[in-house]
């Protein structure tokens, strides 16, 4: 597979995920730890099924415990958290404040052994934050703290868990593909115990929210997992990292397709901070013309 190839399967990802809001607010009063659970097992067959064809592939499940903790880690405890928020603010705001983590990946990586925060990065979180400040005093910063909730306080610990987990994963480029449907499989056990444990069962009242829980579990928690591990390890991961900035505007445009999300001068206003706040904390990875070479 050429480089290109492997950039523009990486790229699908962020298209997958933008759709993440819409389709987990489609699917109904669903607990979140049921509709994981759910999901993710659609997600892991997906893996499984591709097996099918390549039997050596079991041979990826064995792996060093680090590397089942952190992929098991990232994968659950993310989607539990944003399937929580979700369920508690409205879907739009969601998504934008968890669309922080493109920014707060570039600022944990500048933290990293060997590089420093810059004036751009300070300036890239300003600009992010003050959006976030925009999505949750919706229009009325005077406000703000009325409007503060539990859901947007999730969706702040999502931009964390996923910035905090691509950075680690840098460390584990090594680890084969096929394994994420081992990610996948063991989050829906650890979600399914924890359902049963400490949720109520509810089943979706319509066929629209089954279609919505199969189509989280298909792309934006099942094949984009995959797609985007092809492209980080294969592809142009600066072109990858660059793409992944626009997921923002994105994932709105998609709300507001499915009319989930209006366009008041809030939203657009908080998208474009979002947006342009992760593209400058990223200038350096942007117009970086050829990376550094890797250490033998």
């Amino acid at each position: 597979m050429g480089k290109t190839s492997a950039t523009l399967i990486g790229f699908t990802a962020v298209l997958m995920w933008a759709m993440l809001a819409m389709l987990s607010a489609r699917s109904g009063t669903m607990p979140p730890f049921q509709l994981a659970a759910i999901t993710f097992l659609i997600g892991g067959t997906i893996g499984l099924v591709s097996w099918a064809f390549r039997p050596g592939a079991v041979r990826s499940l064995k792996q060093g415990w680090k590397v089942w903790a952190l992929g098991v880690t990232g994968l659950f405890g993310y989607h539990y958290v944003y399937f929580s928020a979700i369920r508690a603010a409205p879907a739009v705001e969601v998504s934008l404040i968890a669309y922080l983590w493109p920014l707060f990946l570039v600022i944990f990586s500048a933290l990293l052994p060997g590089e420093r925060l810059r004036f751009h990065h300070l300036v890239g979180v300003i600009l992010g934050l003050a959006g976030a400040i925009l999505v949750i005093s919706r229009g009325d910063i005077g406000n703000m703290t009325g409007q503060f909730g539990k859901g947007h306080l999730l969706a702040f610990a999502c931009a964390f868990i996923w910035s905090g987990y691509s950075v680690l994963s840098r460390r584990m480029a090594s680890v084969p593909t096929d394994v994420v449907a081992g990610y996948c499989l063991v989050t829906a056990l650890l979600a399914g115990i924890c359902h049963l444990a400490l949720e109520d069962t509810v089943w979706p009242d319509t066929a629209g929210q089954w279609l919505a829980i199969l189509g989280l579990g298909l792309m934006p928690v099942g094949l984009a997992f995959y797609t985007w591990d092809v492209g980080v390890k294969r592809g142009d991961i600066m072109v990858l990292g660059a793409s992944s900035y626009a997921s923002p505007l994105l994932s709105t445009l998609v709300l507001a397709a499915a009319g989930m999300a209006a366009f008041n001068w809030s939203i657009v206003a908080a998208c474009l901070l979002i947006t342009l706040g992760a593209v400058i904390a990223a200038k350096d990875m942007i117009f970086r013309r050829k990376a550094p070479p890797e250490a033998a």
